[in-house]
């Protein structure tokens, strides 16, 4: 499975490519193709988005994307793995710094489709991707199958442009026979990590943070004294999704980057579906909801996927930083040690002391000609270059 990717890196040079050629073909297919199949219900198991996660995504959030499916199939005509992948059109610049803006829009003016292209995706159109594999196939194999193949699969779904979407920096031994067919890697958003191994967040903020960053998260939380705010934890948000899928509409409607716009069948079917990988936080003031996180567990982390606020009194109130509080005191309660937390929103977790998690991008265009110069270019479109937040973590140059 997935995490097969991490006991692989240190031994990636040593798969054999010609094997993996002679044991195994890659056939496209839908997901009505590999329903009931023992591979494709295996998928990425161990990991909080597992193959259950890829079928709700795929049912609810739909706009403008095809969701496709490379099965890795053995000469006996059965399928051992399954990777998903999804197809749309992408705007390759919009990564670009704020002062490029202008110039693209008065492009674009005359030229609407200027460097927009039909792009295959491997990986998770609402998360970071991973690599399928299973007891048969490894997921070092896999990269070596894929990216022996990628090109003329690109070419069949007529897809000028093809992208392994955020895969985490464990990867990168795994993924360089990529980079040898002509890809370039270039860093995306990242993800973030704070451990929190303490009693409680007193204890974290007495142990982890400086005299300064402690006043200032006092004095944010005093905004809330007197006020009654009633915190529910649950699997199942079902009957409050009316209430909580407003609050992340605000808050993507604020955001500089926006990414997957959640539906709220997305959110129902998470809680109906996903209960033992899926926790809701949901805050209430007065009996209306103010605020709610969107969590998953994996092993002995939090994940902090999305977030909803009320506007009307989030900034007032200090609701996001009172949210975090509430979210690490349950955390540490419940055993978790670490809290891992989706991009964007750097400059609260640097004064809290996340590091960065890195996710990378691996970028080609089908063209060999036009490639050479993209992978020039591409450095320099990423928008993780133009976050000066990001440059501020000690970490900083792992993205690179």
């Amino acid at each position: 499975m997935a995490s097969d990717a991490v006991s692989l890196v240190g031994t990636t040079s040593v798969v054999d490519a010609a094997a993996a050629r002679a044991r195994f073909y890659v056939k496209i297919v839908t997901r009505g193709e590999i329903e009931g199949c023992p591979a494709w219900a295996a998928t990425f198991a161990d990991l909080r988005k597992d193959n259950r996660y890829y079928e709700i995504v795929e049912d609810t959030l739909r706009d403008g994307v095809e969701y496709r499916y490379l099965a890795i199939i053995d000469r006996a005509d059965c399928i051992q793995a399954v990777q998903p992948f999804f197809l749309l059109e992408q705007d390759i610049l919009e990564g670009l710094g704020a002062e490029w803006q202008p110039l693209l829009a008065r492009i674009r003016r005359f030229v609407p489709g200027f460097l927009k292209m039909r792009t295959l995706m491997i990986g998770c159109f609402a998360g970071e991707g991973h690599l399928a594999g299973s007891d048969t196939v490894s997921p070092g194999e896999i990269a070596e199958i894929l990216c022996r193949e990628i090109v003329d699969l690109a070419k069949s779904c007529r897809a000028q442009l093809i992208v392994l979407k955020e895969f985490p920096a464990r990867y990168r031994p795994v993924l360089e026979c990529f980079i040898r067919r002509g890809f370039a890697r270039a860093p995306s958003m990242p993800m973030t990590a704070l451990n929190i191994e303490h009693d409680d967040f007193d204890a974290y903020m007495r142990n982890a943070l400086s005299r300064s960053a402690r006043w200032q998260l006092r004095k944010k939380f005093k905004a809330t004294d007197g006020q009654t705010i009633v915190l529910t934890v649950t699997e199942d948000a079902s009957d409050a999704v009316d209430e909580i899928h407003p609050l992340y509409l605000q808050v993507f409607d604020r955001s500089k980057f926006r990414f997957e716009r959640l539906t709220a069948d997305y959110l129902r079917r998470l809680g109906s579906d996903m209960k033992d990988k899926v926790r809701f936080f949901i805050w209430h003031r007065g009996g209306k909801a103010v605020a709610f996180s969107l969590c998953m567990v994996e092993g002995d982390s939090l994940f902090w996927e999305y977030v909803g606020l009320d506007y009307a009194v989030a900034l007032d109130l200090h609701l996001y930083y009172y949210t975090i509080r509430d979210m690490m005191n349950w955390a540490m309660a419940n055993g978790y040690k670490w809290l891992r937390s989706t991009g964007l929103s750097y400059e609260p977790k640097f004064r809290m002391r996340h590091d960065l998690d890195p996710l990378d991008l691996y970028v080609r265009l089908r063209s060999p000609l036009p490639n050479f110069i993209f992978k020039l270019l591409l450095p320099w479109i990423v928008p993780a270059r133009y976050d000066k937040t990001l440059r501020r973590f000690t970490n900083y140059r792992d993205l690179w």
